[in-house]
């Protein structure tokens, strides 16, 4: 069996920079990809299709491993990677493909969620207090587009331990003008009353409505739930995960202990496990909306817009070489 090939030195280190979460928000980490997949086509020094495509599988490999449970990242891969053949050997018509699929790809990432949140944005009326949680771009876009309609809003932003995503969600609604409070997560049930709708994007959204994204969003929808608070998640077709169209559980990351404590306090404390898990799953039970480009669906609906998109089948063109 021949050795893989080196991905190109973009690719690892784009795929560094996603693992490290220096690249954030999945439709960041799709157009990170989907770039990173460019370059090594560019660039690439193949003399034969084959030797082409093998190299473009391996960065796609790279990237696909970074991180587990944000569904974005494969299906750039598979959209930039989808329905390249070898033909009769000509690499540089398989180059100019990857090219034009990476700029269609990353053309789309913008106009969908510029979709979304003029969809999203229909959900708010003057005056209304929103909750967020972690930071989502396509969240950002619902009450972007309310604000630029005129709609006047106001927002807690849970700050989202261990990683206090919610400072950039807060900078950003301060940029267009949202007054904000911002709140420790354990606060979250305490204020839920003084809000109208609490807002959260996703990592992915399997075939049953169930939605996962940043850990704690599971117990914050069941505190809105209670409150009679509706539940609004915002998330681009690309957070749609096929896989789940066949059974296949989402898997859930485990990060870096270190988040959450220093090794030096660690240390001092005494031997203790820790975990540190990502994300959560919220049962569609829990979900009033699911706001995409295509519109919006109650949960237990978003299968249909699923298979729409996918069919049936699960491609996973970076496994073979």
């Amino acid at each position: 069996m021949s050795t893989p090939p080196e991905p190109h030195p973009n690719v690892r280190e784009t795929a560094h920079r996603i693992a490290e979460m220096d690249v954030r928000g999945a439709a960041a980490i799709a157009d990170a990809a989907a770039a990173a997949l460019g370059v090594q086509a560019a660039e690439s020094d193949a003399d034969s299709s084959e030797a082409f495509q093998a190299a473009l599988h391996a960065a796609a490999r790279e990237l696909h491993d970074t991180r587990p449970t944000a569904v974005s990242l494969p299906n750039a891969l598979r959209y930039v990677l989808s329905g390249l053949d070898g033909g009769d050997g000509d690499v540089e018509a398989l180059r100019r493909t990857v090219e034009r699929r990476v700029a269609r790809f990353q053309a789309g990432l913008d106009a969908a969620q510029d979709r979304l949140g003029g969809i999203g944005a229909g959900r708010f009326t003057d005056g209304d207090v929103v909750m967020t949680h972690c930071h989502s771009t396509d969240a950002i876009a619902c009450i972007e587009h309310a604000v630029d309609s005129g709609v006047e809003l106001e927002a807690v932003v849970k700050e989202t331990r261990p990683r206090n995503q919610g400072h950039i969600t807060a900078g950003q609604l301060r940029e267009l003008g949202v007054p904000v409070t911002l709140i420790v997560d354990n606060a979250a049930h305490r204020l839920m009353n003084d809000v109208d709708h609490l807002l959260v994007g996703a990592d992915s959204i399997a075939a049953d409505g169930s939605v996962i994204n940043k850990i704690g969003t599971a117990g914050l929808a069941v505190s809105a739930r209670d409150r009679g608070v509706p539940i609004i998640v915002a998330a681009q077709s690309i957070k749609l995960d096929p896989r789940t169209l066949t059974g296949a559980a989402v898997t859930i990351e485990e990060r870096n202990p270190e988040e959450v404590i220093d090794a030096g306090t660690r240390a001092e404390i005494g031997e203790i496990g820790v975990a540190n898990p990502a994300f959560d799953v919220t049962p569609p039970r829990h979900v009033d909306a699911i706001v995409t480009e295509h519109g919006q669906f109650p949960p237990e609906s978003v299968v249909v817009l699923m298979r729409e998109l996918f069919g049936n089948g699960i491609s996973e063109p970076w496994e073979s070489v």
